[in-house]
């Protein structure tokens, strides 16, 4: 993966799993860094092998789509 997409990809991950709730990153923690739970959210984002970035780009969208919704149905 090109230097460029990988930094936006990480950066754009940060910045979703911010919005993400504790229990989702611990998810994604499980997912990405499951030998250490206690590693920083943005340490297992900078960490990944840039082979799992769009497959975890893809995942985090996903979960925000949900909690969104989610959230459009109790309003």
């Amino acid at each position: 993966m090109n230097n460029q997409l990988a930094e936006f990809a990480r950066n754009q991950l940060k910045s979703d799993l911010q919005d993400c709730t504790q229990e989702q990153q611990l998810l994604f923690k499980r997912m990405y860094s499951h030998k250490d739970l206690e590693k920083p959210i943005d340490r297992v984002v900078d960490d990944m092998p840039d082979s799992n970035l769009d497959r975890a780009l893809t995942q985090v969208q996903r979960t925000l789509e949900k909690k969104h919704d989610s959230n459009k149905k109790t309003t």
